[in-house]
């Protein structure tokens, strides 16, 4: 089954619109996994606009899943995470006033750079994952800086199957082949939902993990947040 990690920003961004504590982003997490996910996420940015790093701090104590936490491997989002020391860091080449993430890693161009910070995780006991386009190119480049997973940036298969274009799924089948015969987990994320996450699941082999936050969140004020966690696990079976 693949695991479901829950990406927490959004409730952050709620609690900062009005300041104070609610709703309260530990109890959220702990309820999260109560209800059944098996993963927390969050992605702080050097604003803080929505997760901040003391909120990285503080959940370390209440994440009992698997803790990832997302960023660009700046200096203090390094420091962050080797305070932390969650179970996953996945690195993402945001710009600092990026809305979100929207783009993955050209691996080749930034492979010397990717391995020295790989390495310092991974001597600290903390998994890897790459923040990655479908290209076999980048995959094979992403392998060499001793990664641990991948995680394919799945915008555009999303807004390709909200457009009725299934086979918009095929360059992310080829890459998780790829991916798993040079050694790397895989792991998916962005713009996942319940509308597409059973096909993707379907058409992904070797699938580890999804992380997803936006669309969770939205579709849990119509729904409900412990409903939905449970939809998107009965998809993912």
């Amino acid at each position: 089954m693949t695991k479901l990690s829950v990406n927490i920003n959004k409730i952050a961004t709620l609690r900062n619109s009005r300041g104070g504590n609610v709703p309260n982003l530990l109890k959220v997490a702990t309820d999260i996994q109560e209800f059944g996910a098996e993963g927390i996420t969050v992605h702080p940015r050097p604003d803080e606009r929505h997760i901040r790093y003391q909120d990285a701090r503080v959940l370390k104590d209440v994440v009992t899943t698997e803790y990832n936490i997302e960023g660009n491997p700046i200096q203090s989002f390094m420091d962050l995470v080797l305070e932390v020391k969650p179970t996953q860091v996945t690195l993402v080449p945001d710009a600092v006033d990026a809305i979100t993430s929207n783009a993955g890693w050209d691996t080749i161009t930034h492979q010397s750079f990717l391995q020295e910070v790989i390495k310092e995780f991974q001597q600290n006991g903390i998994r890897t994952s790459i923040f990655i386009d479908t290209d076999v190119k980048l995959m094979e480049a992403a392998a060499k800086t001793g990664a641990d997973r991948i995680e394919l940036y799945t915008e555009h298969f999303a807004s390709e199957f909200e457009k009725g274009n299934v086979n918009a799924v095929k360059p992310y089948t080829k890459a998780a082949i790829v991916a798993h015969d040079l050694g790397l987990g895989i792991n998916a994320g962005h713009d996942l939902s319940l509308d597409n996450i059973k096909f993707f699941k379907e058409h992904i082999p070797h699938l580890a993990e999804v992380s997803i936050g936006h669309a969770l969140i939205a579709e849990s004020l119509y729904l409900g947040l412990e409903n939905v966690v449970n939809m998107y696990l009965h998809r993912l079976q």
